[in-house]
C-alpha cells in the first residue's frame, strides 16, 4: 500500500487545525452568551404570541442545565380576555445536536410535571380561536401551494416534535362547552427505549386508556395502539355532537415509511380496528359490529392530488379488496374511485358482513366464489361524462340455505305489511284470494310498457341495474348539491318494498343492492313473477297499495280496462304516489302541467313499438278522474299543484296535506236514533273481511309451517354415527326455527 506524501498530510493540518480552533472559540462564545441568546429569543416568543395572537405568555424561570437541555419552570398562556389555555409546573427540553446544526429543532429529551390545556367554548366565545386566525403575508400570490411539500413538511414537524425520550406526569387536557365536558388526566407517559406506554384517566375515572407501542420518530417507524381497561374506548361526546354512537376495542396506527422525491411525497402505514361499533341514523338504525377490519395504505401526495395506491389493501375479516382513490383538487377537481376484490370464496365474503348490517341475509349460507370490480371517474367541470361501472363476476356460486328471509317467498301468496313512517299499516293478502289481486296478464299493456318505459325500460333485459340510470342520477345529485332521485330500476324497487324496512340509510341500500343481485343472478325470480308482484304491492296514493286498489280508486275500472292516457298518468304517480291527487284540476282532468310528461313517455314507447304514434298527447286529454273524487280536488293555482305533486314520495318524510275520501256524516235522524251511516257500515264491513282473509290465510300457513317442521323433524338422521346428543341438538335447532318463522307469521296478523 503506497503511503500518503508528508507534504500533503502538512497541508491538510494547516487547513483543518485553523478550522478546528475557530470553531471551539466559537462554540465557546456561543456557550458564554447562550443565557443571553435564551432570554432574547423568548422576549422575542412573547412578543410575536401578543402581536399575532393577543396571548399573554408568562415563564417564571428558564434557564440552560447542559450543553442544549433548557429546563423552565411555571409557565402559562392567556389569551387576552378569555379563560386561561396553558399552565406548566416543570418543563425540560433537550435538542439533538446535529440537526440542530443543520437548522433543524428536533427534540432528544423531554420531562414534563404538573400541566394542564384547557380549551374552553361558552356562548360562542373559544380560548383557542386564535388558532385559525390565517396569518397575513404581504408576499403572498395565487400561486396555489405544492400539496406534496405541504406534506413532507407537515409529517417532518410532527415526528421532529416527537421526542427520542419522554417522562410526562399529571398532564390534564379538558374541554368545555355550554352542553359538553371531557377531562383527559394524563397520570403517565413514558417513551424509552422507543418503547411507549401512558396511563390516561378519562372524565375523573369513568375509564382508563392506554397509548402503548413502538415509538421510533426519528427513524419513521412508529407503532401505536389505543386499548381501555376492561371496556371499549369510547366519547361520548362524539355521540352527543354528532349522533355517531363510536367505540372500539383496539385501533392501532403503523408508519413504516415516508419518503419525498420527485415531486411526490408517499407515506407507508396501516390502520387498524377491532370490535369496531358503529351507529348513525345515516348509516344504520341498529349497531354495526365490524370484529376486525385494517388497511394497509400506500398514500400518494403529488403537487395538485391526494391518492391511496391500488397496491394498497382492505381486510374486513376473510374479505379483501385493492381500493384506488385519487382525489385532484387543480385544476378543476377530478374524483376517481376503482375496487377489484379478485376471486373469493363467495363464503368468505358473506362470512365478512359486519354483525346487523344485513338484516335480512343474516345466516345464509353460499358457496363458490366472486369476483367484484368497480370503476367511478367524474371530472366536476362536466359531471354529465362521468364512468361509472359496477359489477360482480360468479364462477359456480349457489345458495346452500337462506338467512333470516326466505328470497323466494314472492314465488307463492304472501302477506305483504306496508309501512308508514315507521309504523305497519293494514297488512295486504298478495294472492288470487284477495279480490284486490291482478294476475300480470290481466293488466292492461298499456300500463305495463307505461310503468316499464319511465321507471325501468330495459327490465326485462338488465339483470337488476340500470347503469346509464345510476350515472345519470349520480350527475344531477352532484350539479343539484342534494340527493333528488336515485337510480332505481324495477327491480330494486321490488326488493326494497317487499324485503326490506322503508328507512332511508346505507345498510338499507347496500342490502338491497346485494338481494337484487342474488334474485337476479340465481333466478329465484322470472320477471314476470317480479313485475306482476310489484304491480300488486307499490304505493299509487295515500294508503292505495297494488293496481287493482288504484285502478278502481282513480278511475273506477279495473286494471285490464286502463286506456293509454290513464297508463300514463298512473305511471307519472309512481315516484311520488302521494300527490297523486293534485295532478287533476277539480273537473276531472289533468293538470296542463303533466302534458309534456305524456308527450315524453307516449313517444319513447312509440318508438318501442308499444303504441302508434300520437299528435294528441298520447290520451292527455281523454283522462278523467272518477266523479266521486272531484269534489275533493282543492282550487289551487298550477305552482302550487305542481309542487305538492313531487312531495311526498316512497321515501319522503316530509308531511303531506291529506286529501282524504269525505266521509259522509249522519244527518239528523240518523243522530237522534243512533243509526250508522250505511257508507260508513260498508266500509267497515269491507275492512272487516279483508282482515279476516287475512287471518285465515296466515292460520293457513302456519298449520302447514308446523306440518312441514314435523315432517323435518321426524326424518333427522339417527344414523351414521350421529350420537343422541347430536340428534338431540339438530332436532331443537329445527324446533327453534319453527317457533322463530310462527312467530313472523303472527305478527303480520291484523
Amino acid at each position: 500500500m503506497k503511503r500518503l506524501n508528508p507534504k500533503y498530510i502538512r497541508i491538510a493540518a494547516y487547513i483543518l487545525v485553523p478550522l478546528i480552533l475557530i470553531l471551539l472559540i466559537g462554540g465557546y462564545v456561543a456557550y458564554s452568551k447562550r443565557g443571553a441568546l435564551l432570554e432574547k429569543a423568548i422576549d422575542k416568543a412573547k412578543l410575536k404570541a401578543k402581536r399575532d395572537y393577543n396571548l399573554d405568555v408568562k415563564i417564571g424561570s428558564a434557564k440552560f442545565t447542559g450543553l442544549s437541555t433548557v429546563s423552565f419552570s411555571d409557565i402559562s398562556i392567556v389569551p387576552d380576555g378569555r379563560d386561561s389555555l396553558l399552565n406548566i409546573k416543570n418543563f425540560v427540553v433537550s435538542v439533538r445536536i446535529m440537526p440542530l446544526v443543520l437548522g433543524e429543532v428536533k427534540l432528544s429529551d423531554v420531562v414534563l410535571q404538573d400541566g394542564f390545556i384547557s380549551l374552553v367554548n361558552k356562548n360562542g366565545v373559544k380560548n383557542f380561536d386564535f388558532l385559525f386566525k390565517k396569518k397575513k403575508d404581504s408576499t403572498a400570490t395565487d400561486t396555489k401551494a405544492d400539496l406534496s411539500h405541504l406534506a413532507d413538511n407537515l409529517i417532518n414537524q410532527l415526528l421532529y416534535k416527537i421526542p427520542d425520550n419522554l417522562s410526562l406526569h399529571n398532564f390534564r387536557i379538558s374541554f368545555k362547552s355550554d352542553s359538553d365536558q371531557l377531562k383527559l388526566l394524563a397520570q403517565t407517559a413514558l417513551i424509552k427505549d422507543g418503547q411507549l406506554s401512558s396511563t390516561i384517566k378519562v372524565n375523573d375515572g369513568e375509564a382508563t386508556w392506554h397509548f402503548a407501542g413502538k415509538m421510533h420518530p426519528s427513524d419513521k417507524d412508529i407503532d401505536v395502539m389505543l386499548y381501555a381497561d376492561g371496556k371499549k374506548v369510547e366519547l361520548p361526546i362524539i355521540e352527543k355532537k354528532f349522533n355517531l354512537k363510536l367505540n372500539f376495542d383496539t385501533l392501532q396506527t403503523k408508519l413504516t415509511e415516508e419518503d419525498h422525491s420527485s415531486g411526490e411525497t408517499r407515506i407507508s402505514g396501516s390502520w387498524s380496528v377491532k370490535n369496531l361499533l358503529i351507529r348513525h341514523p345515516g348509516i344504520s338504525s341498529t349497531d354495526i359490529v365490524l370484529p376486525a377490519a385494517a388497511i394497509d395504505a400506500d398514500v400518494k401526495v403529488g403537487t395538485n392530488y391526494i391518492s391511496i395506491d391500488s397496491t394498497s389493501l382492505i381486510h374486513i375479516k376473510k374479505l379483501t379488496a385493492h381500493p384506488y382513490i385519487k382525489y385532484t383538487l387543480n385544476p378543476v377537481k377530478i374524483y376517481e374511485l376503482k375496487l377489484n376484490t379478485g376471486w373469493l370464496n363467495a363464503a368468505d365474503i358473506f362470512d365478512s358482513f359486519p354483525t346487523g348490517m344485513f338484516d335480512a341475509l343474516d345466516g345464509i349460507q353460499v358457496a363458490g366464489k366472486l369476483n367484484y370490480h368497480m370503476n367511478f371517474y367524474m371530472d366536476s367541470s362536466k359531471p354529465d361524462d362521468l364512468i361509472f361501472d359496477s359489477g360482480m363476476d360468479k364462477d359456480n356460486f349457489r345458495i346452500l340455505k337462506f338467512g333470516r328471509t326466505d328470497l323466494t317467498k314472492l314465488n307463492s301468496p304472501f302477506v305483504y305489511t306496508p309501512y308508514e313512517k315507521g309504523k305497519p299499516m293494514a297488512p295486504h293478502l298478495i294472492g288470487p284470494e284477495n279480490p284486490e289481486f291482478t294476475p300480470l296478464q290481466q293488466i292492461s299493456p298499456n300500463l305495463r310498457n307505461a310503468v316499464m318505459t319511465a321507471e325501468d325500460p330495459s327490465f326485462y333485459t338488465n339483470h337488476g341495474f340500470v347503469m346509464e340510470a345510476i350515472r345519470k342520477s349520480i350527475a344531477t345529485d352532484f350539479k343539484t348539491k342534494k340527493y333528488k332521485r336515485g337510480g332505481s330500476g324495477i327491480s330494486q324497487q321490488l326488493v326494497k318494498n317487499a324485503y326490506l324496512s322503508r328507512e332511508k340509510t346505507l345498510s338499507r341500500k347496500i342490502e338491497e343492492i346485494l338481494i337484487v343481485w342474488l334474485i337476479e343472478n340465481n333466478r329465484i325470480m322470472t320477471k314476470d313473477r317480479m313485475l306482476e308482484v310489484y304491480f300488486n304491492i307499490i304505493e299509487w296514493g295515500r294508503n292505495i297499495y297494488g293496481i287493482g286498489e288504484a285502478s278502481h280508486y282513480y278511475f273506477g275500472k279495473s286494471p285490464s280496462e286502463l286506456s293509454l292516457g290513464e297508463s300514463i298518468y298512473l305511471a307519472s304517480i309512481v315516484p311520488y304516489p302521494k300527490g297523486g291527487l293534485y295532478a287533476f284540476q277539480p273537473d276531472g282532468t289533468l293538470r296542463p302541467g303533466l302534458h309534456g310528461y305524456f308527450n315524453l313517455i307516449g313517444k319513447l314507447m312509440a318508438m318501442k313499438g308499444y303504441t302508434a304514434r300520437d299528435t294528441n298527447a298520447y290520451g292527455f286529454y281523454e283522462v278523467r278522474l272518477r266523479e266521486g273524487l272531484r269534489r275533493q280536488i282543492a282550487p289551487v293555482d298550477t305552482a302550487t299543484a305542481d309542487s305538492l305533486m313531487k312531495q311526498g314520495g316512497a321515501d319522503d318524510d316530509g308531511i303531506l296535506p291529506v286529501v282524504e275520501e269525505p266521509v259522509k256524516r249522519p244527518n239528523f235522524f240518523q243522530r237522534l236514533f243512533g243509526k250508522k251511516d250505511t257508507t260508513e257500515e260498508k266500509a267497515e264491513e269491507k275492512l272487516k273481511q279483508k282482515e279476516q282473509t287475512i287471518k285465515e290465510q296466515i292460520k293457513a300457513q302456519i298449520e302447514a309451517l308446523k306440518a312441514e317442521y314435523k315432517l323435518k323433524i321426524d326424518a333427522v338422521d339417527t344414523t351414521g354415527g350421529r350420537t343422541r346428543k347430536d340428534v338431540r341438538q339438530e332436532k331443537r335447532r329445527l324446533k327453534d326455527e319453527e317457533r322463530e318463522k310462527e312467530k313472523e307469521l303472527k305478527d303480520k296478523m291484523p
